[in-house]
């Protein structure tokens, strides 16, 4: 606010402004500036693989990328109903992109969000339970509004990665929203959890009630 009246005075805007009138340009600065300031620091928490926004996506029928889809998308209510998105498609097709700029989006529209890469994600679980932190971080992780987990499906889950992923998607089901990236058709995550019982658990609750988006075409960064 100050700024903004620093600006006034030195252009002598603010002669020719009521009262009224000049608080209300003081009163949206501030409100800009805080709403920046608050995007600034969600983004910087989320810690997205790539600086991205949704304008930059490239939408073609070609690619699979249907502008409804994404335009329903810009809209955050999926966020606010904790709906869930699952974007499949080769390596290099774009998919972390996406799921980055809808994570950009999200911030700017005030939603904590987090971005991890599924192996990162494992490791980061294994050391917080050797750390005795465990129940701290899946709570952390329970209440961010949209959660991104990029490269799922890499490599086969263990016993107790399939319990913590189950756990993950049971504290987030129909409450808050998450984002999964594979290379992997869904049809071949069953194979990936492994164990029967806790992949119907958890295909179950993700699956059947998502937003898909399915990539084609080859590799972006191989055009490139």
């Amino acid at each position: 606010m100050s700024r903004r009246w620093e600006a006034l005075i030195e252009t002598r805007q603010h002669q020719d402004l009521t009262l009224s009138e000049g608080l209300e340009i003081l009163l949206q600065e501030e409100k800009l500036d805080r709403e920046q300031r608050r995007f600034d620091r969600l983004r910087k928490n989320a810690k997205f693989r790539y600086q991205a926004s949704i304008e930059e996506v490239r939408i073609e029928a070609s690619r699979g990328i249907d502008k409804a889809i994404i335009t329903s998308m810009a809209t955050g209510n999926y966020i606010r109903n904790g709906e869930s998105i699952i974007i499949t498609g080769a390596s290099g097709c774009g998919k972390s992109f996406i799921a980055s700029a809808l994570g950009h989006h999200a911030c700017a529209q005030g939603f904590t969000t987090a971005y991890f890469n599924m192996q990162k994600l494992t490791k980061k679980l294994k050391i917080a339970r050797l750390e005795g932190t465990l129940l701290s971080f899946l709570m952390k992780l329970e209440k961010i509004r949209l959660l991104i987990l990029d490269d799922f499906g890499l490599t086969h889950l263990e016993k107790q990665q399939q319990l913590d992923l189950m756990e993950i998607i049971e504290d987030r089901h129909a409450r808050h929203s998450t984002i999964i990236a594979s290379q992997l058709p869904v049809a071949s995550w069953f194979d990936i959890i492994g164990e029967p019982t806790i992949a119907d658990a958890i295909l179950d609750r993700l699956v059947h009630t998502s937003h898909r988006i399915e990539l084609k075409g080859e590799s972006l960064r191989k055009k490139q």
